[in-house]
């Protein structure tokens, strides 16, 4: 039996409210940067806007963003910060559609089927003593539906790069095609490489766990060599390795985006140091995304979080769930991710390696 997504379920249009709604008002950009008073914030959720008497709903959503009117009668949503002099901008802060702005949180809802009242209540997440066995056996599901149907995005930390076992698993899924984009930091591609390099992690054996003399300048050597060369695809060319996750993604042609922070070391070549830079990039992965799997990184993932929609718009335009995991050791982490109002968040709590040698061996991987 193939692996069925929720239905999406459009608005009734044509019930009174919907029908008798005033178009959306728009107000010119009078200070490149700066929104409108009164202007509409964005959610998560599929929105639509009544423009010229027809509900046109917004293809690509962030939340916290604003919603410009294009010249085609579309709209767009995208940061205030990049908003020109005159652009148009939606103003209003009833989302019903009494102002001609619907936020529709009920569209993978079925019909006639009530919404838990507690649906965007706190304490909602689980915790360590729960079961995830079905968790697990439906991400498999998805995965393989995805693999020939959708864009699987995996947001990373470094955890799961200090065992040879964990990267390995994770070079075979990435290797198997289950993965369309990575996202991470300055630590995830530079341990990977120092286990490509060296077989160690911040001066540890990733096979046996040991420490090994003088370790701790292994990432930063590496670190060093991945600048000599000018790029990650060159320092991998240039010692012939074969062997983790950045070699996986490179050899795969796998797009990724490593944002930087403030304790980088280096960084490597193709960290993006601007945050509004790497925020951009991100969005540019986030907006293909149909799945979306946090693994232990808690700055990377409630990022993740707060940029990525709960719904997609296919090319046919049909409207989909992005599904979206949150996978970490820590019942704190991957509760703020449940808690951002998503449609479709599911929590895992597990270490890095346990859970992705786990899903690896579940998608006959390992």
């Amino acid at each position: 039996m193939p692996f069925l997504l929720p239905t999406y379920r459009e608005p009734d249009f044509s019930s009174e409210l919907l029908r008798s709604a005033p178009d959306a008002t728009f107000v010119a950009v009078d200070v490149a940067g700066v929104a409108p008073c009164g202007f509409h914030s964005t959610s998560m959720h599929p929105e639509y806007f009544k423009v010229g008497g027809r509900w046109v709903l917004a293809r690509h959503m962030m939340m916290d963003d604003v919603v410009r009117l294009c010249a085609d009668g579309q709209v767009e949503v995208l940061p205030a910060r990049d908003l020109c002099e005159g652009d148009l901008v939606a103003v209003g802060r009833a989302e019903d559609g009494s102002e001609g702005i619907l936020v529709w949180s009920e569209g993978f809802v079925p019909a006639g089927q009530d919404r838990p009242q507690d649906q965007f209540a706190f304490r909602q997440g689980r915790s360590r003593e729960t079961s995830y066995a079905r968790d697990y056996d439906q991400l498999v599901e998805l995965l393989r539906h995805e693999r020939d149907h959708g864009f699987v995005l995996w947001v990373a930390g470094p955890a799961f790069t200090f065992d040879a076992a964990a990267r390995s698993a994770m070079s075979a899924i990435i290797d198997a095609g289950y993965a369309d984009g990575l996202m991470g930091g300055n630590a995830l591609a530079t341990h990977d490489l120092e286990g490509a390099l060296l077989h160690t992690a911040l001066g540890q054996d990733i096979y046996t766990q040991e420490s090994q003399p003088g370790g701790h300048y292994n990432h930063m050597d590496v670190i060093n060599e991945v600048r000599r060369s000018g790029s990650i695809a060159q320092f991998i060319a240039d010692h012939e390795l074969d062997d983790g996750i950045m070699c996986a993604l490179e050899r795969r042609g796998v797009p990724y985006v490593l944002a930087g922070s403030i304790r980088d070391d280096g960084p490597l070549p193709e960290v993006i140091g601007n945050a509004y830079d790497a925020q951009d990039a991100m969005c540019g992965l986030i907006s293909q995304a149909t799945t979306i799997i946090c693994m232990a990184t808690m700055l990377h993932s409630i990022a993740t979080g707060n940029m990525a929609p709960s719904y997609h718009v296919q090319d046919d335009g049909t409207v989909r769930p992005v599904m979206f995991y949150a996978v970490d050791a820590t019942e704190f982490a991957v509760n703020k991710l449940r808690d951002r109002g998503s449609l479709s968040a599911t929590t895992i709590v597990s270490n890095a390696h346990d859970f992705i040698t786990r899903l690896a061996h579940g998608l006959g991987l390992a």
